[in-house]
């Protein structure tokens, strides 16, 4: 498997710290609001590669933690008059149950920075042991950034401006560069936990840090296989996570580091901060949760996505020939008595693609000549080969995470119940029509359903209908 490590910059062969076995450690959201369709994406890149790697025989532990201290959230609960835990439960679940409709499946681990400040505060302490941090008159806590001389090692920079990252600035810090380990409690409008520094707040980055030393960290060289994340957060936030690592256990913190490109909405980054998030709970009101995972997996993950809904309904209708193939079996109710064996190359095919660097064209191609042979066959009349393609629907469901859902409901997505007991209801009628031979009136109704975008087909299982 080869993988493009953003440190190096350069697709590089894969080797995980222990055989057959992957920690991947990947940055979640920070939960004082809705999750727009960036975060959907780097989440559904992560779940892909996860089931690559498991596809491939590795055992995956897979870690996603939750921000749930952070400037943001204390505004937004004294702007909505909500308590803090009230605000983070809100949209951690959210974020969760909106995962779940797209496909993702759920870490391992799930850390919140609210569980982990023991940890947090053992890391800062080390650092302060060790010389590299140092505490201000005010409280606060400070990475020393110029006695890490391989700080810039990842991102290719040195800190610029604090006002590219969530820490203030500060009179009391020794240089510009250096970031925040711990905030001291500033008093009404801020939150406070106590510590052996006093009461404050750890800043962002130092979690990660944290977490990943308690969930996943091995002794040795490199602390995991590899840390993942959006491309915005290379610089600061993994430089320093890197550097706090570094600092405080003389670890490389991950043997790989692997970023997922941004969704832009007419040419700009999504991001809630510029005002045009396209959040998931809006999208998933006009498109269901597997199309949409389809329309974000279509595109490279290290390449840009800027969102189109005519690229999102090309996308459906590239699903629909695979859906049209499970259906074109269903419909047969053809037994499958033995187990498949691997009589074709498409698992191959697929796995050699998928385990070069992600390449989901290559690998969409694949599935898009795979379904091509099969409707030929099936044409052809030859049964024996329906065990094989059953066999690879149910590879295409378990790593890409598409073509999960019946054949049958997948068709009528988008129908409201009343616009489903109507259709029902005609296809009654045509069937009655039937039975007298009164084909006229049968063909009237097969047109008044056409007309309406519902197309009906006789098969040995009956009429069925669906929308197109």
């Amino acid at each position: 498997m080869h993988i493009y490590d953003s440190q190096k910059r350069e697709k590089v062969k894969f080797e995980s710290i222990i055989p057959n076995e992957v920690r991947i450690y990947v940055c979640g959201p920070t939960v004082y609001d809705d999750s727009h369709l960036g975060h959907a994406r780097s989440a559904i890149v992560f779940d892909l590669l996860r089931r690559v790697f498991r596809e491939n025989g590795y055992h995956v532990l897979f870690v996603k933690n939750f921000t749930d201290i952070d400037d943001k959230i204390i505004n937004k609960a004294l702007q909505s008059n909500q308590s803090i835990e009230e605000i983070t439960h809100t949209y951690t679940q959210r974020y969760l149950d909106e995962m779940s409709v797209l496909g993702v499946e759920r870490a391992d681990i799930e850390p919140k920075a609210t569980q982990s400040l023991e940890g947090i505060c053992a890391m800062i302490q080390t650092l302060l042991d060790k010389g590299f941090a140092y505490q201000t008159q005010n409280g606060d806590i400070y990475l020393s950034v110029s006695k890490d001389k391989e700080y810039g090692i990842l991102s290719g920079r040195i800190a610029e401006s604090e006002s590219q990252s969530r820490i203030q600035n500060s009179e009391q810090k020794h240089d510009h560069k250096d970031f925040a380990l711990w905030k001291s409690y500033k008093g009404v409008g801020d939150i406070g936990y106590e510590s052996p520094f006093g009461k404050g707040r750890p800043g962002w980055h130092i979690e990660c840090s944290a977490m990943i030393k308690e969930h996943l960290a091995l002794s040795g060289k490199y602390a995991i296989d590899i840390h993942g994340g959006g491309a915005d957060l290379i610089f600061p936030h993994h430089e320093n996570e890197a550097s706090q690592t570094r600092c405080a256990d003389g670890q490389i913190l991950a043997k790989y580091w692997i970023h997922n490109g941004f969704v832009t909405i007419n040419g700009e980054k999504m991001a809630k901060s510029l005002g045009n998030s396209f959040f998931i709970k809006d999208a998933l009101k006009h498109y269901d949760g597997e199309v949409l995972r389809f329309y974000l997996l279509s595109t490279h993950y290290r390449s840009g996505l800027n969102f189109s809904e005519e690229d999102l309904l090309a996308s459906k209708k590239r699903l629909d020939r695979l859906y049209r193939l499970k259906k074109r079996l269903d419909i047969s109710h053809h037994s499958d008595k033995n187990e498949a064996t691997n009589t074709d190359s498409f698992k191959d095919d697929l796995l050699k693609a998928l385990n070069d660097d992600l390449n989901i064209s290559k690998a969409l191609s694949i599935l898009d000549d795979f379904i091509n042979t099969a409707n030929e066959k099936l044409d052809s009349k030859q049964k024996d080969i329906i065990p094989q393609i059953r066999s690879n629907l149910a590879l295409i469901a378990r790593v890409l995470g598409i073509g999960l859902k019946d054949s049958f409901a997948y068709f009528k997505l988008g129908v409201s119940d009343a616009q489903r007991a109507y259709i029902e209801e005609l296809i009654q009628k045509r069937l009655d029509y039937k039975k007298t031979k009164d084909f006229q009136n049968a063909d009237k109704i097969r047109e008044e359903l056409r007309l309406q975008g519902i197309e009906i087909m006789d098969t040995p299982a009956g009429c069925v209908w669906e929308k197109v």
